[in-house]
């Protein structure tokens, strides 16, 4: 029997706090309008302070896929060499936008479960200096890995070549300094770490980025920055927003900003710490390791002969908790639980125990209580 009360742990879109909802039930308001610049000029305001950034910041209307095609369509033209660092399934869409826009792409893939390897990295910068554009991702949502931003932005800052970020699914959850890090072009999304349902896309521009993006040749029309850059002074947008996930949007970034910045990514570090080791209690293996964990998601594989796909309709079916599964090759063998945006200890408590009951159903031999006591003991200072 399907389960009326529902808990997402999926990475997005995830829960979406009752005062967002509310904020976005108020009366529409007209997108030409006074009220709706100041509204905008406000959330970009906001944006600029959780990015740590002076750059241009526009709001679009669209996913984070579109956030990332946005950044692609404004920096690559047919023949541009591209350096695409792929680790996993989103790695692989950067990747594949990139060809799509024409650009010559060197593709190197690290093993999913493991982070670019910076080494490689600027081995490749130095053999390479025509590399025009570099796409990379912060957190690689389908392994649970976190890149090293601060580090390839270091290294990309040496050379012409532009950094690109897939941020989709970390800003809001972990900690990116744009200015400070280098990084030319941010793109991040609204249904992950920022609380919101899908719809908004998050795009951040370097002083560095706009000549390339001036002289663009590629072909764009709605995911065109000039044109978003246009309306930008007067606090309007090219193409008709979503106005009412702007008003969300607002409301959530009012909900960051109040609990700090450094306190929003210590909850998210928690979560994930007392996540890895409920899942460590219970005899199962991470697909990541400690250094490069995401704070925002946790993958974990399935146990030696049982589908995580069988264990993930136990947990919807009958507790009403919903996993994400694997992607592409890790596909019946890997679910992540997501702990990013609208997320606490006890979400992290429901998630573990709801997983326990999972497992018992499976056959899988278990200690109910295990890992649930193993997230309890971290959240109360005691696993040390």
């Amino acid at each position: 029997m399907m389960q009326d009360k529902q808990y997402l742990m999926i990475p997005g879109p995830t829960q979406v706090p009752p005062t967002v909802a509310i904020a976005m039930s108020r009366p529409i308001i007209g997108h030409r309008s006074e009220d709706f610049a100041a509204l905008h000029e406000a959330v970009v305001g906001k944006l600029q302070q959780l990015l740590q950034t002076k750059n241009e910041v526009f709001v679009l209307t669209h996913s984070g896929t579109g956030a990332m095609e946005t950044g692609v369509a404004n920096t690559i033209s047919p023949g541009d060499k591209v350096l695409a660092l792929v680790g996993g399934k989103f790695g692989q869409r950067f990747a594949q936008l990139a060809r799509v826009y024409g650009g010559e792409v060197d593709e190197i893939n690290f093993d999913w479960g493991k982070p670019v390897d910076l080494r490689v990295v600027e081995a490749k910068l130095n053999a390479n200096p025509d590399i025009k554009v570099v796409l990379a991702t912060q957190n690689e949502t389908s392994t649970g890995v976190t890149n090293d931003i601060q580090g390839l932005g270091a290294l990309v800052a040496k050379t012409p070549a532009l950094l690109v970020v897939d941020g989709v699914s970390g800003v809001g959850g972990i900690e990116i300094k744009v200015d400070e890090w280098n990084v030319d072009i941010l793109c991040t999304g609204s249904q992950k770490a920022l609380m919101l349902p899908p719809g908004l896309a998050v795009v951040s521009v370097s002083a560095k980025a706009w000549p390339v993006v001036e002289q663009n040749t590629s072909p764009r029309y709605y995911f065109s920055l000039p044109a978003a850059k246009k309306s930008y002074a007067k606090w309007n947008t090219a193409y008709t927003p979503a106005v009412s996930l702007f008003v969300g949007l607002n409301t959530a970034l009012d909900m960051i900003l109040s609990e700090g910045l450094d306190n929003v990514f210590a909850r998210h570090k928690l979560l994930s710490k007392a996540t890895r080791a409920a899942i460590k209690a219970l005899g199962l293996k991470l697909l990541t390791d400690e250094d490069c964990a995401s704070p925002v998601i946790t993958s974990v594989l399935s146990p030696e002969g049982i589908s995580a796909d069988a264990i993930r309709k136990i947990l919807k079916e009958e507790l009403g908790v919903t996993f994400a599964g694997g992607q592409d090759d890790m596909k019946g063998k890997l679910f992540r639980i997501a702990h990013m945006g609208f997320a606490d200890q006890m979400d992290v408590i429901i998630a573990i125990g709801a997983l326990e009951m999972a497992l018992a159903r499976v056959g899988h031999p278990v200690e109910l209580g295990a890992g649930v006591k193993a997230a309890q003991e971290v959240f109360l200072g005691r696993d040390a």
